[in-house]
């Protein structure tokens, strides 16, 4: 049987859910920085290390990110915003101190680095949470990738992956439902999702209401925008449908090339 400390751990993955209102609470560096050590604790490939976490608290700044992340108010709200970056710096001093040249030419480099920050991201997140505040991940720091990397003066080899707002949540988080574990879990070999299990998931989404006001713009195969649709036949698959449907952040390419990586 799992002892207390297991099943509160079990616990609070189970209950994790995005923050977007936050009170004007501050965050002590204390707290920053322990959950910030907790990201230091998740697995790292070959112990390298590559990533940072730059820690926005100065509000023009906030702001100015706000604008760059599609100036959503939870960002601007926040006392923190965080800059996740996938960072190979430190590794170009120690290469070089040794009298080696770091080859960042193939796509894995790049790849292995930006996994490295997803897992101190989650790591951190689930500290945050255990200290009693809210997150969310911001996507949208990659709107203008080539501007975040301006404002922060991110050096060669650093390219930011994700944002995230942290703070005292100024309202009970909703937790949202996820498909059921079969569609994600595949036992020897992959299986794909039956349809009704995705139309189950749609429909479960549909009734919790998030999409109401929230229809996102897609491109049909024939070039042709998407057609309204009520409500209450919007669900995850049409929301998702459109949302794959249109390409985004096209000049990411350019920006990690132009910060070091190649690649081939």
């Amino acid at each position: 049987m799992p002892d207390s400390s297991e099943s509160g751990v079990l616990e609070l993955l189970a209950g994790h859910a995005s923050c977007r209102a936050y009170r004007d609470d501050p965050v002590p560096e204390t707290d920053l920085r322990r959950a910030i050590e907790a990201g230091q604790r998740a697995a790292s490939s070959s112990n390298l290390h590559m990533w940072s976490a730059v820690v926005v608290r100065d509000r023009e700044r906030r702001h100015r990110l706000a604008v760059l992340c599609g100036d959503q108010a939870h960002i601007r709200s926040a006392p923190v915003f965080i800059a996740w970056c996938a960072d190979r710096n430190r590794l170009d001093r120690a290469a070089e101190s040794r009298g080696y040249r770091q080859n960042t030419e193939f796509l894995e480099s790049f790849l292995v680095a930006a996994v490295d920050t997803a897992i101190a991201m989650q790591n951190a997140t689930v500290a945050f949470e255990a200290l009693g505040y809210g997150c969310c991940y911001i996507g949208g720091l990659r709107n203008d990738t080539a501007a975040v990397v301006d404002l922060l003066e991110l050096p060669a080899h650093v390219v930011p992956v994700a944002g995230m707002t942290v703070g005292v949540p100024a309202r009970p988080l909703r937790r949202r439902p996820r498909p059921a574990l079969d569609t994600v879990l595949h036992w020897e070999r992959y299986t794909p999702a039956a349809p009704d299990q995705l139309l189950e998931y749609d429909r479960i989404m549909r009734d919790t209401g998030i999409y109401h006001g929230r229809h996102a713009e897609g491109v049909r195969p024939d070039g042709q925008s998407s057609q309204e649709v009520p409500d209450a036949e919007y669900g995850w698959m049409e929301h998702s449908a459109r949302r794959v449907s249109v390409p985004r952040r096209t000049d990411l390419r350019s920006v990690v090339e132009r910060q070091g990586y190649g690649l081939g």
